[in-house]
């Protein structure tokens, strides 16, 4: 059922990697060029990451008839958005001077929902394991 909280916190992870494009995850000074903003899109690998991941989610949220798939699916989209925090700050190694800016928060929250979302899958599958045991 698509009314299920993981959806919830799929389709908040996927927004939050949506508003990634948009918002910056640090604004500085590179030394080519002054008042940078780091988004999803500064570079290619990032922004392939971050829309796999974000389309990802989205599709995610549409396998609730097969919760095994699911569930590895979105311990997948786990890992990639680790793989993408690091990524990003693999990339801060491009900036002389800056900060953080505050939408970096959306990157940060994004793992967080993943597994929230796992635990729910987790805990559906469990629920359906043991109504199958009293039929």
């Amino acid at each position: 059922m698509l009314q299920r909280i993981q959806s919830v916190w799929l389709l908040l992870a996927a927004i939050f990697l949506f508003l990634s494009f948009r918002f910056p995850f640090y604004s500085g000074n590179t030394a080519e060029k002054a008042g940078v903003k780091f988004t999803a899109g500064y570079n290619f690998l990032t922004l392939v990451l971050t829309a796999i991941l974000a389309a990802g989610c989205l599709a995610i949220i549409f396998l609730y008839k097969n919760r095994k798939l699911q569930l590895r699916l979105t311990i997948a989209a786990l890992l990639v958005s680790i793989a993408i925090l690091a990524v990003y700050f693999a990339g801060l190694r491009d900036f002389v001077s800056g900060e953080l800016s505050f939408s970096a928060i959306f990157i940060f929250l994004v793992p967080v929902l993943l597994l929230l979302a796992g635990r729910g899958i987790y805990k559906d599958k469990k629920l359906v394991r043991s109504l199958d045991r009293l039929r």
